[in-house]
């Protein structure tokens, strides 16, 4: 398999903003933090597809399991793929991926497949939170999912809309290979 100088730039781009969007962190109670993560990640799924903006929510789980301090809070290693938030790092494979199935497309329809990825992530932060924790599922649900739903939900529509300018840009300078348009601005 081929894989094209732009593919590798644009990856190691969009990683590099995910890696900075995570740095930003307001502790909570639970050990789960509120970052741009969410944000990040659907970004990377919006502009490069889901295939390309998957391999940047995996690089960025590869580099910080590596222990380069990518993860919330300057933080990295692999015990944070095992700890009480590892879920939603884990779960950012499918955001990103789901948020990446309707780029090109009208808004509804590219949003649908984001939320999906989003609830997808919620699922896997509270299932390993409540694991580790202790706890049980309805509880978890509560303290991980519950406080950071709403926060999450404008993250993915918020990214959606700010894929669009940055998807015309890099398709001005050639630098989308999905084969999509650069976006619609229709709802």
């Amino acid at each position: 398999m081929k894989i094209s100088t732009k593919t590798i730039v644009t990856v190691g781009m969009f990683t590099a903003v995910l890696s900075v969007l995570s740095i930003l962190t307001i502790p909570m109670p639970t050990g789960v933090p509120v970052t741009l993560q969410t944000f990040a990640v659907a970004l990377c799924g919006y502009v490069l597809g889901a295939k390309r903006g998957t391999a940047s929510a995996a690089l960025y789980l590869l580099i910080g399991t590596f222990g380069v301090p990518v993860f919330a809070g300057m933080t990295g290693g692999p015990s944070w793929l095992v700890s009480y938030s590892g879920g939603f790092l884990w779960g950012f494979l499918f955001l990103a991926a789901l948020c990446g199935l309707g780029t090109g497309r009208r808004a509804v329809f590219c949003l649908l497949p984001g939320l999906a990825g989003l609830i997808v992530c919620h699922l896997c932060g509270v299932v390993q939170f409540s694991i580790v924790a202790s706890v049980p599922l309805p509880a978890s649900v509560l303290a991980v999912s519950l406080p950071y739903l709403l926060k999450d939900v404008v993250s993915v529509a918020g990214a959606y809309f700010v894929s669009l300018p940055i998807r015309r840009a890099l398709s001005a300078g050639n630098l989308l290979e999905d084969g999509t348009k650069a976006g619609y601005m229709r709802i």
